[in-house]
C-alpha cells in the first residue's frame, strides 16, 4: 500500500482477505462416512464425528484470521447436490455417468424431481444453526449453497429433462417454484442468523470459452450461439428471481469457476462470453471469480462488473500445494484495479479446497499456508 493512497475499512463481507467456503476432510470424517455408507455406524454416530469436526474447523478459521467462516461443508458430499436433495420434491440418484473433468470423471450422482418443488425444512438451516453457536462472534458465520443456475442445469441433464417436464411444462413454471423454494431456505437461514450467504455457481464457467461452442461462421456456430445466448438468459434470469425482494442486510455473494474435482477442471476459457449479463445484470454484491491461471483469460472483462459490486480475486490456487509468489499475486491485484477500482477489489483463494468429500490434491499444511498468504498478500495491498 502507498503512502498516497487509503481504502475503505470493509467491515462487512467479502472481506478483503477471504476464502470460498470448502475445506480438506479430516481422515476422522472420511472413515465415518466410509463407515456409515457401509452401515457399520449410525446416523447419530456420524453426525458426533461431523460436530467434533466443524468445531475443531471452525477453531483453526478463527485462529487464521478469517472473518467469514463457513462449516467447511463437512456435512456434505457434494457442494451442490446436497443442497438439491434437501429440497421438498427432490431425490437422489445414481446414473451411468458422473460429470466429465480434464483428468477423470465424477462419481456418478444427481437429482430427480420427485414431485413440485418447496424448500420447507431444508437440513442446511439446522447445519447453519450449529455453525453460528460455536463462533466466537456469531456474525461471522457464513453459509454456501450452489446457484439456482446450478440447479435449473442439473435438472436440464438429459438423464434428468424427462422427470423435470413431467412436474413442470415449461421453464417459466419452474423458475417460479426454483425462486421460491431457494427463498424459503434464504429466510429460514435469515431468521436463524445469516447474514452473508454465498451462491456457488459454475454455470458461467461451463458457458465460457471451449464450452461456449462455436462461436462464429456455418449455421452450426449460429445454433450454438443461439442456444449460449438462451443460456445466458436463462441462468441470470433463475438467479435473479430468487434475489430479488430479499431482506436488504443479508449479504449476497457469488462465486464463479470452472470446476473442482480432486485437483481438476472442467471448463477453461475467459468470462468475455459470459460478461453479459453476468457483470451487468446479476444482482449480487460481490464476484468471487477464478483467476489462478491462464485458464481464466485476462482481467478486460471486469470492467464491465457494476460500480456498487466487489470483485474478489481468485488468485491463489486449491488444486496444487505449490505456494504462489507474494509479489506476483500483487502485481496481478494491481493489474486487474486497471478495470475495477483498487478499492473495490479484494483477494481470496481460487476456489474451495474440497467442492466434493474427495478433496483436492492437497495436504492440510499446504492449505493452511495458502490462507495465510492470502491474509499477508491482502494486508501488503490494503493494509489491516
Amino acid at each position: 500500500m502507498t503512502e498516497t493512497q487509503t481504502f475503505t475499512k470493509r467491515t462487512t463481507a467479502p472481506f478483503r482477505f477471504d476464502v470460498v467456503g470448502s475445506f480438506l476432510r479430516p481422515t476422522t470424517l472420511k472413515n465415518a462416512r466410509a463407515k456409515y455408507a457401509d452401515g457399520e455406524i449410525t446416523a447419530t454416530d456420524l453426525k458426533k464425528v461431523e460436530d467434533e469436526a466443524i468445531i475443531h474447523l471452525i477453531k483453526q478459521e478463527e485462529a487464521a484470521g478469517i472473518q467469514s467462516i463457513t462449516d467447511g461443508e463437512f456435512r456434505r458430499s457434494w457442494w451442490h447436490l446436497d443442497f438439491f436433495w434437501g429440497l421438498q420434491g427432490v431425490k437422489k440418484v445414481v446414473v451411468d455417468k458422473g460429470y466429465v473433468f480434464n483428468d477423470e470423471e465424477t462419481r456418478a450422482e444427481t437429482s430427480e424431481l420427485t414431485g413440485k418443488l418447496s424448500g420447507e425444512s431444508h437440513p442446511f438451516v439446522e447445519h447453519f444453526k450449529f455453525l453460528r453457536a460455536h463462533l466466537a462472534d456469531p456474525a461471522t458465520a457464513k453459509q454456501t449453497i450452489p446457484a439456482p443456475a446450478q440447479f435449473i442445469a442439473e435438472l436440464h441433464r438429459p438423464e434428468n429433462i424427462e422427470s423435470t417436464r413431467k412436474f413442470y411444462a415449461t421453464d417459466k413454471e419452474l423458475i417460479t417454484d426454483i425462486a421460491a423454494a431457494y427463498k424459503k431456505v434464504a429466510l429460514d437461514l435469515y431468521d436463524a442468523g445469516l447474514r452473508v450467504l454465498q451462491i456457488d455457481d459454475c454455470t458461467w464457467g461451463m458457458l465460457a470459452g471451449s464450452h461456449a461452442g462455436a462461436k462464429t461462421g456455418d449455421g452450426a456456430g449460429q445454433i450454438a450461439q443461439e442456444k449460449l445466448d438462451a443460456a445466458k438468459e436463462l441462468y441470470v434470469t433463475v438467479n435473479n428471481a430468487f434475489l430479488e425482494g430479499l431482506p436488504e442486510d443479508l449479504i449476497v455473494t457469488t462465486h464463479d469457476c470452472r470446476g473442482n474435482y480432486h485437483s481438476t477442471w472442467a471448463s477453461a476459457g475467459g468470462y468475455e462470453s459470459v460478461a453479459e449479463p453476468l457483470f451487468t445484470r446479476e444482482k449480487v454484491a460481490a464476484f468471487f471469480l477464478e483467476y489462478d491461471n491462464d485458464r481464466s483469460g485476462g482481467f478486460e472483462p471486469l470492467a464491465k462488473v457494476g460500480d456498487n459490486q466487489i470483485v474478489v480475486l481468485g488468485l491463489i490456487t486449491t488444486k496444487n500445494g505449490e505456494l504462489e509468489d507474494k509479489n506476483a499475486v500483487i502485481n496481478r491485484i494491481h493489474e486487474a484495479a486497471k478495470y475495477v477500482p483498487l478499492d473495490r477489489l479484494a483477494l481470496s483463494t481460487q476456489c474451495g479446497f474440497a467442492s466434493t468429500e474427495e478433496g483436492n490434491v492437497i495436504t492440510e499444511d499446504q492449505q493452511w499456508a495458502k490462507i495465510a498468504l492470502v491474509k499477508e498478500v491482502s494486508e501488503e495491498v490494503w493494509g489491516k
